[in-house]
């Protein structure tokens, strides 16, 4: 019998599992390993949420088959926060579907809209999703930079000149995971515009919309002139409410896009569990104090590991948005690779980072710090960090 399938045969090895596998092996052997690998808030959502969730489940009529595209008071609630958020009107019936997910919203509408053969554009470094939902749909990935830079402008012109067949889809992810890389909204315009001249439909993922720091709120692409056009974005309740397992996310904006995925979701799915859509609803359209004490908490705690990492001697430039930052391995054990380093944290330091090798071939030389431990648990990080490379000989004087 045939075991060698198609789409197996096109996803190689996950190289961040390697390192998961090894963390999941150290604790099980009893070390105390500060996890800075996956991204998974260590904060709950908020207690009016909980008790949403809880009073619905007691319904007997909440358990039955929920609605593929999302319940519409939850699809009334995310375009409510558009317009709060961002001053874009939408549509709850046709601009908006619920998702589990970002992740799950991506892949769907990637096998919407995929046919073997399509070249899809995709950042690298990006989240695996950004470019393995399109792979196991059956296009072919052409990467462009992640940097938004001329060089960004450059590589998408090269890509329409040199690429056949054409290709038909860009992904942008701003806040970037895992560059945590972040653009303006003339950005956003200048891609408008460039989407409509090339016929190139636009997914921009946005799910780290309200992570930012230093006071520069993130624009989402909707709130350019024409966006719906062209464009369709992805957000998630996972970081902004702490809901990372509850797995609610949504998708917004070209109508057409949204009718596409919301067909191939019926096929698939029934939706999310209705107490947790319920739920969802109450985080949206209740009290916001959690979206403003997630964002100081990680920045609070981006403040604390580049301070601490650097009297370690790891110096890591400061992430302007999202939970990760993107560090460069250190100088002196650049030739080590981000994969070989990760492990020897892991096992000499007793931390786990996220190789960046695992998020694309430009991501070699890098790893992605998740800044899910509090305070305390960074700088004992940090001091496990300073003992590792002092055993390495390569400290730096701390400045």
């Amino acid at each position: 019998m045939e075991t060698d399938f198609y789409r197996m045969k096109r996803l190689p090895p996950y190289v961040i599992a390697e390192v998961n596998g090894m963390r999941h092996a150290a604790r099980q052997a009893g070390r105390d390993i500060i996890d800075l690998g996956m991204g998974n808030p260590d904060q709950p959502p908020p207690a009016h949420v909980i008790e949403k969730l809880c009073e619905v489940a007691q319904k007997p009529s909440a358990h039955g088959y929920s609605q593929s595209k999302g319940i519409p008071g939850l699809r009334r609630a995310q375009a409510d926060y558009y317009g709060r958020r961002f001053g874009v009107d939408l549509d709850p019936n046709t601009e908006v579907v619920v998702t589990m997910g970002s992740k799950e919203g991506l892949a769907s509408l990637a096998n919407a809209i995929t046919a073997p053969g399509d070249v899809v554009l995709a950042p690298n470094p990006s989240y695996p999703i950004h470019t393995f939902g399109f792979i196991i749909a059956g296009a072919t990935i052409r990467s462009v930079p992640t940097t938004p830079d001329e060089e960004y402008w450059n590589a998408l012109e090269s890509a329409m000149n040199f690429t056949v067949p054409r290709p038909s889809v860009l992904v942008v992810n701003y806040p970037s995971n895992p560059t945590a890389e972040v653009v303006d909204l003339a950005f956003y315009e200048r891609l408008v515009e460039w989407a409509r001249h090339n016929k190139v439909w636009i997914l921009s993922d946005l799910a780290y919309s309200e992570l930012y720091f230093d006071g520069n709120p993130t624009p989402s692409i909707m709130q350019v002139k024409g966006a719906k056009d062209v464009a369709v974005e992805f957000t998630s309740m996972s970081k902004t409410y702490s809901m990372a397992g509850w797995r609610m996310g949504f998708a917004v904006g070209n109508r057409e896009l949204i009718a596409a995925m919301s067909r191939v979701k019926s096929y698939l799915d029934y939706g999310a569990f209705t107490p947790i859509q319920a739920a969802a609803c109450a985080a949206l359209n209740g009290p916001q104090d959690i979206v403003a004490e997630n964002r100081e908490r990680y920045h609070k705690r981006r403040d604390v590991m580049v301070e601490a990492f650097a009297r370690a001697g790891w110096d890591i430039p400061p992430p302007p948005a999202s939970m990760f930052a993107w560090a460069p391995l250190p100088p002196a054990l650049a030739e080590m690779g981000s994969l070989e380093f990760s492990k020897q944290l892991l096992t000499e330091a007793d931390v786990a980072v996220a190789p960046g090798v695992g998020y694309g071939e430009e991501g070699e030389g890098y790893v992605r710090i998740a800044m899910v431990e509090n305070e305390q648990r960074l700088r004992q990080a940090a001091r496990n960090i300073k003992r590792y490379l002092s055993s390495l000989g390569v400290n730096r004087p701390a400045a």
